[in-house]
């Protein structure tokens, strides 16, 4: 036995309603693997409200060393915001209906792999960032993508077809926004369909927006899809997600462009018509100003 292992002592919170399969036969594998490692570690729940405050003591005071998450992207965005305060290594299980930010770390998508990621694994400092005082993990959208964001939430199913359903309608649907971008001391004004603010290189389910966003070179990947013809937009936004669009500098910028593609620490948008706003997937009421920056080697995560 590794003797760096019996000095661990883990909780895992695990979202009793994420995703779509059970996690029965998942926690009964935790509970096997850790006794047999002899492993100190404790099972909860994640906060339905998000208040972690009692967590917060109990870590300090019986001196965890690591939170574990068993969910989705929601998820991790709770736990981690409430408590990347404390000195703790934080890993993903992942079990939410997209897991964009497990997908960026390369984290398995079998629940035992996973685990054997997470007591194997190394763990290394991200980024994350702040959006008008709220906490990101990987990803923030305005627009069409959060749309879908707040119709999947208010959907009496889960899982990837349900999400590729509301896809499909909202983007029928979907209409142009008008923003005002400043970056750099750099001002324009466009009309999109959405707006992306990538820590992350993808939504979830490998839909990478932004393939060449890196968790911790302390930038932020912005992907602007601008007004277009219905027609053009789907072969637009597939250039985007297969790489054809490269990262340009902000101010070399051909507006006109039907996708923006840059990378900036912060960002400035007049949001006009009040797009509707999700983070980390999860739909949050909208701002007519959005101020966004990058938190640098935020927290630490096992990859």
């Amino acid at each position: 036995m590794n003797r760096l292992q019996t000095e661990r002592k883990i909780i895992f919170l695990v979202n009793p309603i994420s995703g779509t399969k059970k996690k029965t036969k998942t926690i009964q594998h935790i509970q096997h693997e850790l006794q047999r490692q002899s492993i100190d570690f404790e099972i909860l729940t994640t906060r339905e409200d998000g208040d972690y405050k009692d967590i917060s003591r109990k870590i300090k005071d019986e001196k965890f060393t690591d939170v574990i998450i068993v969910g989705g992207d929601g998820s991790v965005n709770q736990v981690v915001g409430s408590l990347k305060h404390l000195p703790l290594k934080f890993g993903i299980i992942p079990f939410g209906s997209g897991n964009g930010l497990a997908r960026s770390l390369g984290v398995p998508m079998n629940s035992k792999a996973a685990l054997k990621r997470i007591l194997d694994g190394e763990a290394t400092y991200i980024d994350a960032f702040i959006i008008n005082e709220q906490f990101a993990c990987m990803l923030a959208g305005l627009g069409l993508d959060a749309q879908v964001a707040w119709d999947f939430a208010n959907s009496k199913s889960r899982g990837l077809i349900t999400y590729v359903r509301k896809s499909i309608a909202d983007f029928f649907k979907s209409k142009p926004y008008s923003f005002e971008i400043e970056i750099n001391g750099i001002n324009f004004s466009t009309e999109a369909y959405f707006i992306s603010i990538a820590n992350a290189n993808q939504f979830g389910n490998n839909f990478k927006i932004a393939p060449k966003a890196k968790l911790n070179d302390g930038l932020l990947d912005i992907v602007v899809v601008q007004k277009m013809k219905k027609t053009k937009l789907i072969a637009a936004v597939v250039n985007q997600i297969t790489g054809k669009n490269k990262i340009k500098n902000i101010a070399d910028n051909n507006y006109p462009k039907r996708v923006l593609y840059f990378q900036t620490a912060s960002i400035r948008i007049f949001n006009k018509n009040e797009a509707p706003l999700h983070i980390d997937g999860e739909p949050k009421p909208t701002f007519s100003q959005i101020n966004v920056d990058i938190l640098p080697k935020c927290y630490k995560i096992i990859c």
